[in-house]
């Protein structure tokens, strides 16, 4: 039995980067066309929509979520939410209605065909170098002036220990938000870690739950309530994780 699970999860997670480059193929005239402007990134991002329902869709994923509140057309907002998965960047893209650009890794780039398009539209962080996280920085301000909004997973990584059911989160979001005084909208992601762990052998096709929190404002708050307002946010996933 344990050697057909096996087979199940290597074939599956092949089917995973097989279908992600498959549906990019079929797309690709367009891709390449709306990452030739920044002012046509809204449609790349309804694209990145439409690719990223295609995975979740071909993996046999499901979604169901609960909001507490809406969107607004035309508002930025800082998307946050916890990290488990590569799912995570499919499933942000499904449930958020608003045009965003991700705070991301760089070792993603180095994904065939994904990361061509990945590098060109995410603001990349080499968390080696303390002068790439300035320019991070820098770009999502710029991005947010542009009227967009930023997603980025503040946990900053993926946390290794199995244990830990939500890391510490990092400043840059929170600092960003109260900057630009836009909203921060915590975002739960209940089974993308049971789903699709970066654990290889692992996983299955079901059902992933999501939840829109009610968005914590920081109109008039200064970043010295920078501290006060993460907490908050981290507060609020960590009580629904457990």
């Amino acid at each position: 039995m344990k050697i057909f699970k096996m087979l199940f999860w290597l074939l599956w997670r092949i089917w995973f980067y097989l279908l992600m480059g498959v549906i990019i193929v079929l797309f690709f005239p367009l891709l390449l066309l709306s990452v030739l402007r920044e002012k046509w990134y809204p449609f790349f991002f309804r694209l990145a929509q439409l690719w990223a329902r295609g995975v979740l869709l071909g993996m046999g994923f499901f979604t169901i979520v609960k909001k507490e509140q809406a969107f607004k057309k035309g508002e930025s907002y800082m998307l946050i939410a916890n990290h488990t998965s590569m799912a995570d960047i499919m499933l942000m893209l499904v449930v958020a209605k608003n045009p965003f650009v991700f705070v991301g890794k760089k070792e993603l780039s180095k994904i065939p065909l994904f990361g061509f398009f990945y590098k060109r539209t995410c603001i990349l962080v080499d968390r080696e170098n303390s002068k790439s996280r300035l320019a991070v920085y820098e770009r999502a301000q710029k991005r947010l002036n542009q009227g967009l909004s930023i997603c980025i997973f503040p946990e900053g990584m993926v946390p290794e220990d199995e244990s830990i059911v939500l890391s510490e989160f990092k400043d840059g979001a929170f600092r960003l938000a109260i900057e630009h005084q836009i909203p921060i909208i915590p975002i739960t992601f209940y089974d993308n870690k049971k789903r699709f762990s970066y654990t290889f052998f692992s996983g299955s096709p079901g059902l992933m739950r999501v939840k829109i929190h009610e968005f914590i404002p920081t109109q008039g708050f200064t970043v010295d309530d920078k501290k006060a307002i993460r907490t908050k946010a981290w507060d609020v996933i960590y009580s629904e994780l457990k």
